[in-house]
């Protein structure tokens, strides 16, 4: 059974920093890709970044290139979400999720999720 543990959330002033990481388990952590999404109050669930099992493929939203960065930890079976210079439209609950396979970022590739962990920025 695929479980995916986030932490690292909370509040945090415009222009600071915030570093979230997601714990995987169940299936071979370095054969999938994994991927970080967002929910907003009111809005639709969105893509933030994701990962290649190898981690030689990563993508970002326009909105979040330059400020967020994506890695993954295969030894400890964690994905990282960096994330820089956080402004108050980033408040949201944020979703760590592992794919179907090695490459993934869209929605539909992604299968197994977290509970999510809030993500507060403050003006």
């Amino acid at each position: 059974q695929v479980q995916l543990a986030e932490s690292g959330g909370g509040l945090v002033q415009a222009g600071g920093s915030l570093r979230l990481s997601c714990a995987a388990s169940g299936r071979t952590f370095s054969n999938y890709a994994m991927g970080w999404f967002r929910q907003a109050p009111g809005k639709e669930r969105e893509f933030v970044a994701s990962i290649s099992w190898n981690g030689r493929n990563i993508d970002y939203a326009n909105s979040m290139k330059g400020r967020f960065t994506i890695s993954k930890d295969n030894a400890k079976n964690t994905v990282y979400l960096e994330m820089n210079s956080l402004k108050p439209e980033d408040t949201a609950v944020y979703y760590c999720a592992q794919g179907y396979s090695g490459y993934g970022s869209r929605e539909a590739d992604f299968g197994y999720w977290g509970q999510g962990t809030q993500v507060t920025v403050s003006s």
